[in-house]
């Protein structure tokens, strides 16, 4: 169980690394995939060109993605636990020990994510 945990969060950050931005990239429609000069990804991703803010906030943003993505495996790995208990007590205890703990990670990074964006939309209104 230990081995199938372990490669399913590896599979999470895997698909976290790639998934968001590819999709981010993607959206764009500017990058030319047959000339992939530096002058063209700099033109895409806008490098230097956004204000510190706004690349903190995309930073938080996909940090809080990348969290949300692992605390819901977790709940899902503590449902397949249980599912599989066959109604064994010890088992069942440590699935909802498991789940308990993914449901208090997901309230977490749900409250850090909605202190990080009230500070950030408040710095942006006195900054300007």
């Amino acid at each position: 169980m230990k081995k199938i945990t372990k490669h399913l969060l590896s599979l999470a950050l895997l698909l976290s690394l790639v998934a968001v931005p590819a999709a981010t990239l993607a959206g764009s429609g500017t990058l030319n995939l047959d000339k992939l000069g530096v002058t063209e990804i700099d033109a895409t991703l806008d490098i230097g060109r956004r204000s510190p803010i706004e690349t903190v906030t995309r930073l938080i943003n996909t940090a809080m993605i990348f969290l949300g993505i692992i605390a819901v495996g977790i709940i899902l790995i503590a449902g397949f636990k249980w599912m599989t208990a066959g109604g064994s007590d010890d088992k069942v205890g440590e699935a909802r020990k498991l789940m308990t703990s993914g449901v208090i990670g997901l309230i977490i990074i749900l409250s850090a994510w909605g202190i990080a964006y009230f500070i950030l939309e408040n710095a942006v209104k006195v900054t300007q």
